[in-house]
């Protein structure tokens, strides 16, 4: 089976060929030099970028696959979670090809392919397990007890961890996207110069939260004043040890509770190295079975969504011409 994934549902215009199971190719156009002065995706130049260059991007992955639209065996496209504008254009595209070859196509939910990210770079992952999707726009636990089976077991009450980034960045001054910036400087400090707070949540839910830390680093560094290079890097170290920390913490726990002993860590924020490294230390040391797709296929792309439209394709599900785009399509 080949498929043709197509990924538009923020900042990133991605397609990618599957033939089955092994990716032909992947192609992903990055905006960051579009939004990086803005500090922040801003929707409607981020739609209006897609528009400019999706079917450029098509036609490069069907040409690093060797393989024409007619040999395709079906089309994946983003349907939600995301920018309702941007996910229309890849929709519209998803649409067009599948209309003019009659081809089968399917819609994906976005969190759904960062999973099926886990099983592109290890196709020995079972289940039952329990997905950390972490990233700038989510940060959910889900139970994944069977093939394409989700169960939200908890999630951000406010800000998103990878939001958290861009918005300390963007305080700190280090630029967009704030992430990648943010682990860089971080590098140079003491993850325990600085208690930043670790949010509790007083009823138990094993969900997260990260706007009082993002409030706790704003309050501290108006109260410093301007700062040194060194100051800035204890900042980025102790903010990004405390966002571990709460992730670490708070996946482990749901993994006791559900009787869970996999954990799969994915999204664009499991590209950071010190979430990795200390996601797998934990699990180490409770004799926990851990995995995280390549940075690569942690940001945004459209190999996981030809690997999640394939599975639906295999199993006989099919999306009529009528199919919506949903800014806040739910997994589960």
């Amino acid at each position: 089976m080949r498929v043709l994934g197509i990924e538009t549902s923020c900042d990133e215009t991605a397609a990618a060929v599957l033939e089955d199971g092994a990716l032909r190719s992947n192609v992903v156009l990055s905006q960051d030099a579009v939004h990086r002065s803005y500090g922040g995706v801003v929707p409607e130049l981020a739609s209006r970028r897609h528009l400019e260059v999706v079917l450029p991007v098509v036609a490069n992955a069907l040409a690093d696959a060797g393989v024409t639209l007619p040999e395709l065996d079906g089309i994946a496209v983003t349907c939600g979670p995301g920018l309702v504008g941007s996910l229309l254009v890849g929709l519209s595209v998803a649409k067009g090809f599948a209309y003019a070859h009659g081809l089968p196509f399917v819609g994906v939910n976005h969190l759904e392919g960062h999973i099926f990210a886990g099983f592109l770079a290890d196709p020995g992952l079972s289940h039952p397990f329990l997905a950390l999707v972490v990233s700038g726009g989510h940060t959910a636990l889900y139970a994944c007890p069977a093939p394409l089976s989700y169960r939200l077991i908890g999630q951000t009450r406010d800000d998103a961890a990878g939001e958290a980034f861009d918005k300390v960045a963007k305080l700190l001054g280090l630029g967009y996207p704030g992430g990648p910036a943010v682990e860089r400087v971080a590098r140079e400090g003491d993850p325990k110069a600085i208690p930043f707070p670790v949010a509790q949540i007083t009823d138990g839910a094993p969900d997260f939260s990260f706007s009082g830390l993002k409030t706790a680093v704003s309050l501290y560094v108006r109260r410093q004043g301007p700062l040194t290079a060194a100051q800035t890097a204890d900042v980025c170290a102790s903010f990004q040890g405390t966002v571990v920390k709460m992730l670490v913490r708070k996946t482990l726990r749901a993994a006791v509770r559900h009787g869970i002993r996999r954990i799969l860590l994915t999204g664009g924020v499991a590209a950071n190295q010190a979430l990795r490294a200390a996601l797998e230390a934990e699990c180490a040391e409770r004799g926990y079975a851990w995995s995280a797709p390549p940075p690569v296929l942690c940001t945004d792309n459209a190999a996981m969504i030809a690997a999640a439209g394939a599975a639906r394709l295999a199993r006989g599900e099919r999306a009529d011409l009528a199919l919506n785009a949903r800014a806040t399509l739910p997994l589960a």
